[in-house]
C-alpha cells in the first residue's frame, strides 16, 4: 500500500460509525527493578467481555481508519477515568494512519479534554496486516516522537517489523514476542537469540520488555540478561474496570 497526501485527506472525510461497538481493557507493564508500574496496555474487548479477536475480526479496509481513531479515545478516556498515572501504551495499526499530523488531531485533542498528559502515552506499532513502506512507517514515529509521545514496537520476532526498522528508526520501547521468551530458561537457542537483541538495544538506547511472561524461570533469566520490564499473567491479566493488582511475589525474586 502506498500512501499520500490525497489519500489521507480522503481517509479521514471517510471516518464513520463502525457499527459495532468494544471496550477496553489495561494491563500492567511492570519494572521489576523499581517494583513500580511502568505502563499498562490498551487492550480491545467486547462489551461483554468477549475476547480481542471477536473485535478485531469485524474491522477491514473500510472501517480500518474510524476502528484506529476510536481505540485511540477510548483508551484515552477509560484511562484517565480510572486515574491512571502511570504509562499508557495505545496500538496503532500503521496501514490506518495515512498522514501522521493529520490523523493525531483526535489523539490530541481527546487528551487535553481528559486532561491526560501526551508525554505518558506511548503509541505500540501492531502489525495486524504488512506496513509496505518502511518511509511511511518511520515518518509516524518521527511525528509521534517530535510531538512529545513514547514509540513502541509490539511482537519483535514475530511480525514484519524487523532489523530494517530499527536501521532507520530507533523507539523508545521494544517488546520481544512472547514465542522467544516461551521456556526461554530450558531452550538455549531462545536464549542466545534474546541475549543478543538485549545487548543491541542496550547499545541503541532502547528499553527492552519481555511479554507474554508464564514462569518464575524465564523472568529469573531474563532479569540475568538485564531484562527489567516483564508483561504477562504471571504478574497480572488484562482487566476491565479498575486497574488490576500486580502480583509482586509471583516471580519469586527477593526485594
Amino acid at each position: 500500500m502506498t500512501f499520500s497526501s490525497a489519500a489521507g485527506c480522503e481517509g479521514c472525510r471517510k471516518t464513520q460509525d463502525l457499527g459495532f461497538d468494544f471496550t477496553m481493557a489495561f494491563q500492567p507493564i511492570v519494572d521489576l527493578e523499581t517494583r513500580t508500574v511502568f505502563a499498562h496496555e490498551a487492550l480491545v474487548r467486547g462489551l461483554a467481555g468477549e475476547g480481542a479477536g471477536s473485535v478485531l475480526a469485524r474491522v477491514n479496509a473500510d472501517n480500518r481508519y474510524s476502528f484506529d481513531q476510536a481505540c485511540r479515545i477510548k483508551a484515552i478516556e477509560q484511562a484517565s477515568a480510572l486515574g491512571m498515572r502511570t504509562l499508557l501504551s495505545i496500538n496503532f495499526l500503521p496501514n490506518a494512519v495515512y498522514r501522521a499530523e493529520a490523523c493525531i488531531r483526535v489523539t490530541l485533542a481527546t487528551a487535553e479534554r481528559c486532561g491526560f498528559p501526551i508525554e505518558r502515552i506511548m503509541f505500540e506499532l501492531v502489525e495486524d496486516e504488512r506496513a509496505n513502506d518502511l518511509p511511511h512507517l518511520t515518518s509516524i514515529f518521527r511525528d509521534y516522537k517530535q510531538r512529545g509521545f513514547l514509540t513502541a514496537v509490539d511482537d519483535f520476532g514475530a511480525g514484519y517489523a524487523g532489523f530494517d526498522l530499527l536501521a532507520e528508526f530507533q523507539p523508545d520501547v521494544v517488546k520481544i514476542d512472547m514465542h522467544l521468551i516461551r521456556d526461554l530458561h530450558i531452550h538455549r537457542v531462545r536464549r542466545t537469540i534474546v541475549a543478543g537483541f538485549v545487548g543491541i538495544c542496550r547499545e541503541l538506547g532502547i528499553r527492552v520488555i519481555a511479554e507474554g511472561v508464564e514462569h518464575p524461570a524465564e523472568v529469573r533469566v531474563l532479569r540475568d540478561l538485564g531484562v527489567s520490564l516483564f508483561q504477562g499473567y504471571l504478574f497480572a491479566k488484562p482487566a476491565v474496570g479498575p486497574l488490576p493488582a500486580v502480583d509482586w511475589d509471583a516471580a519469586g525474586l527477593t526485594r
